[in-house]
């Protein structure tokens, strides 16, 4: 008697490759042009920049308060050795 598996993920992709919206930069990072993270990188910032000029001075803090986090446990490791 044999029994029957159900694969949920019957293509073996890694699950951020099926995100609707982070999957196509993945997968573009890991396989298309070689000057892919500069578009996204000039993308992310004119994204910030229209964003300050619609929101004004919270739309520049913000991401500067949540990168506080990151620098600190950065400089915890660093310091760690």
């Amino acid at each position: 008697m044999s029994t029957l598996t159900l694969d949920p993920h019957p293509n073996h992709t890694p699950l951020i490759r099926r995100l609707p919206l982070i999957g196509p930069i993945a997968r573009e990072l890991a396989e298309g042009d070689a000057d892919f993270p500069f578009y996204l990188l000039a993308a992310a910032l004119s994204a910030w920049g229209c964003a300050f000029m619609i929101w004004g001075l919270p739309a520049l803090v913000i991401p500067a308060l949540l990168a506080v986090p990151m620098v600190m446990l950065t400089l915890v490791l660093l310091t760690l050795g």
